[in-house]
């Protein structure tokens, strides 16, 4: 039988009159200043404009759940979507009950923090919303927000915001009371709280099954509610352990998980999708793992209909393992730290210039994979290997849709292979040096690929014993400049056929480390090598090199650059 569907509206006078628990496969508190001074001006600003009207602050997705206890039955709901709001709402009623001077205001926001216990009429003590996503997180709200003048003490709550120790929810939360107390040190908290109480409406909707409750979180997730994918994917499969203590620790590990990448955790869990698909998405990272991994269907030619596959992931523990497993190889790669005790950086280096030089990230699958299945067997083979294919699709032209069927190729002759040796020698790895080279001799600059082979070219005279790092703004100049004037050096130096044929060419190309100064940019070799690179060439091998080998830069200088370049790199392509 069909499960009721309750839903309404709310004043938020209203709303905390009911009680609700934060599951712990819920994310953690993660409002910073920003979000939260624009709930408080949003609601100043309506009230402002219109005291009398009407505002709508934002919707909540609830599970129900009917709590019997010994002399009591009550309404209990888990959020689902809303927690950051309605957390954020929870700890301004504790601040305002700690600023209030009157003992009805007092009253009000007090019982809209916790119910305090009546052992006469068996009323027990209650908190408005229960914390379950951390234990720390619990005492936290005991101490701070349930304890009437918690939200007073400044000077802990402060150090607690600036801790990078401390739990993340327990920094936002004190940040939070922070901002919310120094909001009412010049605006009406009473006036305030007035129309929040009165004026101020919330939606909700809630049912009692957690699959239809999961189900509405993903309905309204495709119709704009701002709810990321991993979000629903992690409620989907934490919500299938049974064992209480297991679904906490997976919580708490996929909490650690999701801080770890930030707002890149669901192109983290992309690459662990293309890992197992092979196929370029063609849906929501969601409907991937649930039609192509969770619930795999197969047409059948014969029977003219579809039927079921072998999941490539079972819900629940077995994708939780996996996505586990994997971020432990992503940081094995990746961490710093584990290339501290080496004196060689270089698989460290490529995988650097990788990150910073391509412009798309889909060579992380096969880079995983290849990891986990080899370990560190051969890796850096692999790593360069990898970075040339990528570099060359990339330089060669080729659609984003036949790069990526590329990258998956790589991938699914890493899963064929018994050995590491035959991912090396597949023709997966292949591309066409002749036409490669024809590219890189060519005209390079302006093609979107020119900052990554220059990259490349600065790693390759940089070497290994030291880590590759880079300023953040990096810009590519001329040596001969593009446009120089009538009276320079360069009209006499270079007539018009070799400015033409070697002005874009990767021998006459640098990186500097900050962007173009035209005026600067025009002058003669010798003033430029002097003032122009002086702040600039330390931080480029490859322009060390050519200001310290040149003394002029005429065609042939140019041209014997452009021939050691060139040398160079046919080496690191194997060409």
């Amino acid at each position: 039988m069909a499960q009721k569907i309750e839903s309404d509206k709310l004043l938020i006078r209203d709303v905390f009159t009911r009680w609700y628990r934060i599951p712990e496969y819920q994310r953690p508190y993660v409002w910073e200043t920003e979000q939260v001074m624009e709930l408080l001006e949003d609601i100043m600003h309506a009230l402002t404009v219109n005291g009398e009207s009407e505002y709508f602050l934002g919707s909540m997705v609830l599970r129900k759940e009917v709590i019997k206890e010994e002399q009591t039955t009550y309404d209990e709901y888990h959020i689902l979507d809303g927690q950051q709001r309605l957390t954020t709402l929870f700890i301004l009623n504790a601040v305002i009950r700690d600023l209030a001077d009157d003992p009805t205001l007092l009253d009000i926001s007090e019982k809209a923090v916790f119910q305090k216990e009546n052992t006469y009429y068996n009323i027990p003590e209650r908190l408005r919303i229960v914390f379950d996503i951390r234990t720390q997180v619990r005492d936290f709200v005991d101490e701070y927000l349930k304890t009437k003048d918690g939200t007073k003490r400044i000077e802990e709550l402060r150090k607690k915001a600036n801790d990078r120790d401390e739990d993340i929810s327990i920094r936002n939360m004190s940040n939070t009371i922070l901002t919310i107390s120094d909001y009412f040190q010049t605006k009406d908290y009473k006036k305030f709280f007035s129309y929040l109480s009165s004026n101020v409406l919330m939606i909700y909707v809630a049912t009692e099954e957690l699959e239809d409750a999961f189900r509405l979180f993903t309905i309204l997730n495709s119709r704009g509610v701002k709810l990321r994918n991993s979000d629903i994917l992690k409620a989907n499969n934490l919500g299938l352990i049974k064992d209480e203590k297991t679904r906490k620790e997976w919580a708490e590990k996929w909490e650690e998980i999701e801080n770890y990448y930030g707002e890149d955790f669901d192109t983290f869990l992309s690459h662990l999708r293309t890992i197992l698909v092979k196929q370029k998405a063609s849906a929501s990272l969601l409907k991937e793992f649930e039609d192509n991994i969770h619930h795999r269907k197969e047409f059948d030619r014969n029977t003219k209909e579809y039927k079921q596959l072998p999941p490539l992931l079972e819900k629940g523990l077995d994708t939780l393992r996996f996505i586990a497993k994997f971020h432990t190889h992503y940081q094995s790669l990746f961490e710093k730290d584990n290339y501290d005790l080496h004196k060689n950086y270089q698989l460290y280096n490529f995988l650097y210039l990788m990150r910073k030089g391509f412009e798309a990230d889909y060579w992380m699958a096969p880079l995983l994979r290849f990891y986990d299945k080899f370990k560190e067997e051969k890796l850096l083979e692999f790593v360069m290997a990898l970075d040339n294919k990528f570099a060359s699709d990339w330089m060669l032209g080729y659609t984003p849709t036949t790069r990526i069927e590329n990258v998956n190729a790589i991938t699914q002759a890493i899963d064929d292979a018994t050995l590491v040796d035959e991912v090396l020698i597949s023709s997966t790895l292949q591309f066409d040096a002749n036409e490669l080279l024809r590219v890189l001799n060519s005209n390079i600059y302006g093609k979107r690929a020119a900052k990554y082979v220059l990259l490349k070219i600065d790693l390759l005279y940089h070497g290994h014993t030291t880590k590759f790092e880079l300023p953040e703004r990096i810009s590519i100049e001329h040596i001969l400049p593009q446009n120089p004037p009538v009276s320079s050096q360069w009209q006499s130096d270079f007539t018009i056929p070799e400015r033409l044929e070697w002005t874009h060419k990767i021998g006459n190309l640098v990186l500097i480390s900050r962007n173009k100064n035209s005026a600067q940019s025009n002058k003669d070799y010798s003033i430029k090598k002097e003032k122009y690179f002086k702040s600039n060439i330390e931080l480029f091998s490859n322009s060390v090199r050519i200001y310290q080998q040149y003394i002029t830069w005429v065609p042939s200088d140019l041209q014997d650059n452009h021939a050691k370049v060139i040398s160079k790199l046919k080496s690191a392509f194997g060409i």
